[in-house]
């Protein structure tokens, strides 16, 4: 429960400033409210498969919700800086964008106030409530499962990829949805505090050195947090971890790109009453020749998917789990 607790002090300080707020939703937009979102929502997935799965799968629903609304927030919102900037945008597009962001919010407050989020803080009373009541087992069960968890987790993955034989189709439901599948990996070493732990296997790995550039080595997110008064900790084999960041963040690249291009199709769609076709060429004609096509990210997409997964990538990640104290003695 104490890893909850962590996330859960965190959304309580949110929501009680939010509240004192003119625009509540606004306030948390701006104020990062979706990450300790994204931490809840990742204990949840976790503990579903450990716990009581209908428990926490409820949990999950109830972080998840809130977090959908903010990444459909800012996805509006996103664009419609972007393309401010952009003299050759029209005004009508960049006002239907960010009339849609602004629903996002006002959707925001109104499921905020039907969930009792802002009355009290009576959700977080309730979900303590529903935590406190779990048969929670000891550390080191649950560190030892961790692996199994993991191994579970990338079957799917290469499920997913495996049954259209890496052939892409759309970006948001082949490219993004990969994506979000590979970040969770990167996500529960965050969430878990400190249970995560990278380590070199010792063993050449020259297939990787293409993964390990400057900004994924010294990324921030690629460091652990402290083991601090852990007993047991997962490891994890540091450069396929990295490998697994880099892909993460060439597959976010291109997705933006290609979000970029539905994003100011579907605005014109709308605005200007286009149909579809019509839109898709006036978004590329306004983007310019630097915007690649759909088609042209989707095969990107496809090449780095099919080298990262042949190489077994995956695979190699899970090294097993260890005593926290011989980790400190190593390092």
């Amino acid at each position: 429960m104490k890893r909850f607790e962590i996330y859960l002090q965190q959304i309580e300080k949110l929501l009680t400033e939010a509240v004192l707020q003119e625009d509540p939703g606004l306030w948390l937009y701006k104020n990062n409210f979706r990450t300790p979102l994204f931490m809840l929502e990742a204990l949840s997935k976790m503990y579903a498969a450990f716990y009581n799965k209908k428990k926490f799968t409820r949990l999950e629903e109830r972080f998840k919700l809130l977090e959908d609304i903010l990444g459909g927030a800012d996805y509006y919102d996103s664009f419609a800086k972007e393309f401010i900037a952009d003299k050759t945008i029209p005004g009508s597009v960049i006002a239907w964008l960010q009339a849609r962001a602004r629903e996002k919010i006002i959707l925001l407050n109104k499921t905020l106030d039907e969930k009792n989020w802002l009355k009290e803080n009576k959700r977080i009373a309730k979900i303590r409530k529903r935590l406190a009541r779990v048969d929670w087992k000891n550390e080191k069960e649950e560190t030892n499962w961790l692996p199994e968890y993991y191994h579970s987790e990338i079957d799917k993955i290469l499920g997913f990829v495996n049954k259209e034989n890496f052939h892409f189709e759309n970006v948001e439901a082949d490219v993004h949805e990969l994506r979000r599948k590979l970040r969770w990996l990167s996500i529960y070493p965050q969430a878990l505090q400190g249970r995560v732990q990278l380590v070199k296997s010792g063993e050449a790995t020259t297939q990787l050195t293409k993964y390990l550039t400057p900004e994924i080595v010294n990324s921030p997110f690629n460091k652990m947090p402290e083991p601090g008064d852990n007993k047991y900790i997962l490891l994890l084999e540091q450069d396929h971890f990295l490998a697994l960041s880099w892909m993460i963040a060439e597959l976010g690249k291109i997705k933006d790109k290609g979000l970029r291009v539905i994003a100011l199709k579907d605005a014109l769609q709308q605005s200007e009453n286009m149909i579809e076709p019509a839109a898709f060429i006036k978004a590329y004609e306004l983007l310019g020749s630097e915007q690649p096509q759909i088609q042209q990210l989707l095969s990107e997409a496809e090449g780095i998917c099919q080298t990262y997964f042949s190489e077994k990538n995956l695979e190699h990640l899970v090294m097993g789990v260890a005593e926290a104290k011989d980790f400190q003695k190593g390092r």
